[in-house]
């Protein structure tokens, strides 16, 4: 029998509070700018480092705070933070920047890692207190998945961050899992999901594209 998917409670409201007493959209921000290549140094071995290559630092493709407009500060496309703790980082697609509630088009708060994908349509996009965001290729593969992860790693992709199959995680009070096949965040995008209390476990398809766990117990391939 097919069931509406439910929400994630964290993200279930469009106006959230955001800063102190503030009670508003989250005001994100934005801006462009890849980092400076970090240079290898080695001044106690100058001939292993003359023929080394430069290390070179993910570029940031969006700041963590700010607002920022699609198709002049920022271009359609994927997007990852990763490194967020409970602090508050809150994102937002907007289809408008009006600032009101009925113009966004998705939105979330984040612990641990998010993916999110910008449409050619939306205008804006929010970040609040996030880690910056890197550009990357929802199609990338590459990586060891991992089969144990964090309950609270937030969204993870499948096939990279994490390898299908059905796990288990221990007792919690207060989990929400989802299974989503894009990083839209629209309610069509849910595969699957649920708020589980007591032990949880769920089969990730090798065909979804994300998973997104929050505040559950430590997760454990068992098949």
């Amino acid at each position: 029998m097919s069931h509406t998917p439910r929400k994630s409670r964290l993200a279930r409201h469009k106006v959230l509070t955001v800063g102190g007493a503030v009670l508003a959209l989250a005001t994100v921000g934005a801006c462009t700018g890849p980092d400076q290549a970090k240079d290898d140094g080695g001044a106690s071995k100058p001939a292993a480092s003359a023929s080394k290559p430069a290390e070179e630092k993910k570029a940031v493709a969006i700041r963590g705070k700010g607002t920022f407009e699609v198709g002049k500060d920022v271009q359609p496309g994927t997007y990852r933070t990763t490194g967020n703790g409970s602090a508050g980082c809150y994102w937002e697609r907007a289809k408008d920047s009006s600032g009101e509630a009925d113009s966004i088009i998705a939105n979330d708060n984040v612990t641990g890692s998010s993916y999110v994908t910008i449409a050619a349509g939306d205008k804006i996009f929010k970040s609040s207190d996030c880690k910056d965001w890197e550009a990357v290729d929802p199609k990338a593969t590459g990586g060891t998945p991992k089969t144990e992860f964090s309950g609270k790693a937030g969204m993870l992709k499948v096939g990279t961050d994490i390898a299908p199959g059905t796990y288990k995680a221990p007792e919690s009070a207060d989990c929400y899992w989802e299974r989503a096949k894009d990083a839209s965040h629209d309610t069509d995008a849910i595969i699957a999901n649920e708020n589980a209390t007591g032990p949880a476990v769920v089969t990730i398809d090798a065909g979804d594209g994300y998973f997104k766990t929050v505040d559950c117990g430590d997760w454990k391939k068992s098949s």
